[in-house]
């Protein structure tokens, strides 16, 4: 049992390394999330939206998402949408501008779009900032060291001394997710350099540090980088989020440029007819055929016409402003720019499903707002272990192991290391809070923020649904909304064109004609607001469902629902 401190030596130093090499182990290399922002046709193959898509004509029934991303493979990042800066002579179209163009261009220049595209590259600068408290730390340090001072002898003689001692040192200590600490240290200590005989010590050890209740294990430790990886992934669904709505924006303003175009159409037609039948009602009065009085309702048709005209015109041209804006076509006088609009749609022969919950069923996989905020609820679930950890007292397991080489020059106590001069020190370390009151403060807020999470999840996933389903509503009114005007238009044309008739033989009053002529119109209004409000309702019902994207052919982040493998990149 003599050699017994030797063994208990060996057996420290063991489990020493074995500490240091599972700590290795364990510990894996941060892996950056995949920082692509891009937005804008999908760049899978055909490069832009497709035609019959991009159009608005014929929105499909929605499918269960698949786990390969929808918009292709993903490819090398490509740089952050710069400010576009193009020529003051722009082309905004060869032709009429199609919904398909006005996309395109919105996708690539719109200013609003290039603020959100920055929002996950900055979000993707948390996780390595907190991963840097795992990086090894590199240390040194030099230093001379003079003392001056009284001692006693031997026989109890008092004397003076002095010493001058350099020491240089250098150590490299690193963390790891397990919470061991490793630390390499060397040290060269030279006493009494002013003395011809000088003695120098050199040491080299390994310290090694395991916590055995409070920061340990990789769980409590990496619960702040995972809570930084879950929230530049709810970076990118904020950003589909915002580019699911900027689509849809400009689809509806492209939709309400087309209204108020079919409205002038409409009212230039109704005052050309109401300015003729102005002139014949006063060549009618010239003949002395009819009263004067039908003068004056003539022309107060006449008025009111041209003012719905007005109307139109000013919609028209602030619907433009708007769709503008969002392409951003560039030049330093963009504002100045018009466009023609091609013929109004033919409305597609579309069907919904009979159930609206296929629809629902889409849109609690595919909505971007929902899959944040199932990402908020497992960052509470980290939170809640962080904090957990942080109620358990300290219980540090500790080992130092060293060995020492003596010699009266700098090479000679190197060389003097592999002797038998070493030194052990091991043993536990313990802290306790007493009270620990701010631990548990945040462990009860972490769990009832938690709780919070949980709950809004709920309430958002039923605010989904009814989103959804109303959506659904709303595109079949305004399909039963076409046929019903249409049919109101027919019957209101006749009856126009009859009083008309009678007008001429004198069995109607212009005032009558005129009534009809109003009617008229607001049929022929009510089917182009219908066209449009049909367009427009599938454009809404898509959004809901988080799907707009994927039928238009665009891509961006966040088209998977959290725990997929294109997700976790």
């Amino acid at each position: 049992m003599k050699h017994w401190p030797e063994q208990l030596s060996r057996a420290v130093c063991w489990l020493a390394a074995a500490l240091a090499a599972v700590s290795l182990v364990s510990c894996k290399v941060c892996r950056p999330l995949n920082s692509d922002t891009y937005v804008g046709p999908a760049r899978g193959g055909a490069g832009a939206p497709a035609a019959g898509k991009a159009a608005g004509a014929t929105p499909e029934k929605p499918t269960k998402p698949k786990a390969k991303a929808a918009a292709g493979p993903a490819k090398k990042a490509e740089p952050v949408a710069k400010k576009a800066a193009p020529a003051d002579d722009v082309i905004l179209s060869d032709g009429p501008l199609v919904k398909n163009r006005a996309l395109v261009m919105a996708l690539k220049n719109n200013q609003a779009l290039v603020v959100e595209q920055l929002t996950p590259r900055i979000a993707r600068t948390w996780e390595p900032e907190l991963w840097s408290v795992f990086d090894p730390v590199l240390t040194g340090a030099i230093g001379h060291e003079r003392v001056a001072g009284e001692d006693l002898r031997s026989r109890g003689e008092q004397f003076n001394y002095h010493s001058d001692t350099v020491v240089a040192e250098a150590g490299l200590t690193r963390l790891f997710p397990t919470g061991t600490q490793v630390a390499l240290g060397a040290m060269t200590e030279v006493g009494d350099i002013s003395m011809l005989d000088q003695l120098v010590r050199s040491w080299v050890g390994l310290t090694v540090t395991q916590p055995l209740l409070k920061g340990a294990g990789t769980e409590a430790n990496l619960a702040v980088v995972r809570q930084a990886r879950l929230d530049a992934l709810a970076s990118d669904y904020q950003l589909r989020g915002f580019v699911e709505m900027f689509v849809a924006e400009v689809e509806q303003t492209y939709w309400d440029c087309m209204l108020a175009k079919l409205q002038i159409e409409i009212f230039e037609k109704v005052v050309d007819v109401a300015r003729k039948r102005l002139e014949r009602t006063k060549d009618r009065i010239k003949a002395g055929t009819i009263s004067r009085t039908e003068q004056w309702a003539a022309e107060g048709g006449l008025a009111r016409r041209r003012e719905r005209l007005i109307d139109a015109q000013s919609d028209l041209k602030t619907a433009k402003l708007r769709l503008l804006r969002a392409m951003n076509p560039g030049g330093n006088g963009f504002w100045k720019h018009d466009f023609e609009l091609p013929k109004p749609p033919d409305v597609p022969n579309e069907t919904l499903d009979v159930d609206p919950a296929t629809y629902a069923e889409a849109a609690m996989q595919m909505r971007p707002d929902l899959n944040e905020a199932r990402l908020r609820v497992k960052q509470g679930t980290l939170e809640v272990v962080r904090t957990r950890n942080g109620l358990l007292p300290q219980l540090d397991l500790f080992v130092t192991w060293g060995k020492s080489g003596y010699a009266k020059s700098f090479g000679g106590s190197w060389g003097d290391l592999p002797g038998d001069a070493h030194d052990l020190v091991f043993g536990v370390r313990a802290a306790v809070p007493l009270g620990n009151q701010a631990a548990r403060a945040q462990h009860k807020r972490a769990k009832l923020t938690h709780r919070q999470a949980q709950e809004a999840l709920k309430n958002m996933e039923q605010l989904v649904q009814q989103d959804v389903r109303t959506a659904y509503i709303e595109v079949e009114r305004a399909t039963a909304q076409i046929e019903a005007s249409k049919v109101t238009l027919s019957g209101r044309q006749r009856t126009y064109e009859a009083e008309v008739d009678r007008h001429a033989i004198g069995r109607s009053t212009m005032f009558q004609v005129i009534r009809a002529e109003r009617n008229l119109l607001e049929s022929q209004n009510t089917v182009a607001q219908s066209i449009i409000d049909y367009l427009k309702a599938f454009v809404e019902l898509h959004r809901l469902t988080g799907r707009l994207l994927e039928l238009r052919g665009i891509e961006a982040a966040g088209g998977e629902p959290p725990g997929s493998e294109s997700s976790r990149r």
